[in-house]
């Protein structure tokens, strides 16, 4: 059984650091494409950052320059370090993950809910979820 699991997770002030990781069991991170995936309450499932099943990484502009995303595949572990952060950066955060090197991953896709049977068509595995709260 593939399961993934996040941990890190907490409460920092507005400006601080945080570093976030996401477990893998089951599956080999250094051959599918990884992402991280955040939900406030009232906003749509947002992706936060990737990594293709080539090694290419990729930051959408609501990270960029705070958000670094990396891979350690002796410990089949995902991190997403999170600089400078704000209170909008406030979410749950889900790691999700697609095994298969030959399926294109749709990263544009809209998802409305991180919980919803509709992620599967984006990324086929996801993680449970892990609170971050940003304290202004």
């Amino acid at each position: 059984e593939v399961q993934l699991v996040e941990s890190g997770g907490g409460s920092v002030e507005a400006g601080g650091s945080l570093i976030i990781s996401c477990k893998g069991i089951g599956l080999l991170f250094g051959y599918s494409a990884m992402g991280w995936y955040r939900q406030a309450p009232g906003n749509e499932c947002e992706l936060v950052s990737s990594v293709s099943s080539d090694g290419d990484a990729d930051i959408p502009d609501s990270g960029e320059g705070r958000f670094t995303i990396s891979l350690d595949n002796a410990k089949n572990t995902m991190y997403l370090h999170m600089n400078s952060l704000k209170a909008e950066d406030t979410a749950v955060y889900y790691c999700a993950a697609e095994p298969d090197p030959f399926r294109p991953v749709p990263w544009a896709t809209r998802i409305t809910h991180c919980l919803t049977s509709a992620r599967k068509g984006v990324m086929r595995y996801w993680g449970k979820g892990i609170l971050v709260t940003v304290s202004s």
